[in-house]
């Protein structure tokens, strides 16, 4: 599931039972730059010969698995050392799962369903986290480690209505992330959204600074509105 392309990017493990939501979450994972599939897991006792093995960087772990719960499996990697960071995918919303989710150290809960949009979004967050936390010193101060940890918290925005946090940050992500300004129809196939409501939140982040409009001309027709980091 790797190549040689694939140095330096976040090996990851996907743990979940059920076939189609695995395919899909590996799926979704290869298609977000900086990532890359080590392993797909069917159970917890798969998942921990796998993480046996090394190499994994992130898991992406189900809670309800056939032969266990998946605080289980997050309970023994503790146990034995291994510092594996771990994002529950899962559907369990039950507040005391999430409690001991958070305890052992999961650094993202994402609640199923959700859209392509949302998945990239916290890895994005966590990708940014992991990179802040690499090129930090060996000792901190308190507004370095603030800034880390506020990569994987960030504050919801203030945002007019009907917008949601998660696709502002999708948008924000996949124009930050380009070289070159992109079209509302660019963006929005990147993040798996319309045009229409990729364009409403693409106008509200020129209008607030945090990107660039301007004109891209060519083919004879009307120019075409582009987006770009500032």
């Amino acid at each position: 599931m790797s190549g040689e392309d694939d140095a330096g990017a976040v090996r990851v493990l996907v743990v979940e039972d059920e076939e189609l939501a695995a395919e899909a979450h590996a799926t979704y994972v290869g298609r977000i730059p900086g990532f890359v599939v080590t392993g797909v897991a069917r159970s917890a006792g798969e998942a921990a010969r796998l993480l046996e093995r090394g190499g994994i960087d992130l898991v992406l772990l189900d809670m309800h698995l056939p032969d266990g719960h998946g605080l289980g499996l997050l309970q023994r990697l503790r146990a034995a050392g291994d510092l594996v960071d771990v994002i529950a995918v899962t559907a369990a919303r039950e507040t005391d799962v999430v409690r001991h989710a958070v305890a052992h150290g999961v650094v993202l809960y994402l609640l199923k369903p959700f859209t392509f949009a949302t998945f990239r979004a916290r890895l994005e967050q966590y990708a940014e986290y992991r990179a802040r936390l690499h090129a930090a010193p060996d000792e901190v101060m308190q507004d370095e480690v603030d800034r880390m940890l506020g990569t994987l918290r960030p504050a919801a925005p203030d945002l007019p209505k009907g917008m949601s946090a998660e696709t502002l940050r999708a948008v924000v992500v996949v124009v930050r992330a380009s070289d070159s300004a992109l079209s509302a129809s660019e963006v929005a196939e990147l993040v798996g959204a319309s045009r229409v409501t990729v364009r409403r939140y693409l106008e509200h982040l020129a209008d607030t600074g945090t990107l660039e409009r301007g004109q891209r001309y060519g083919g004879g027709g009307r120019p075409e509105v582009e987006y770009r980091r500032t």
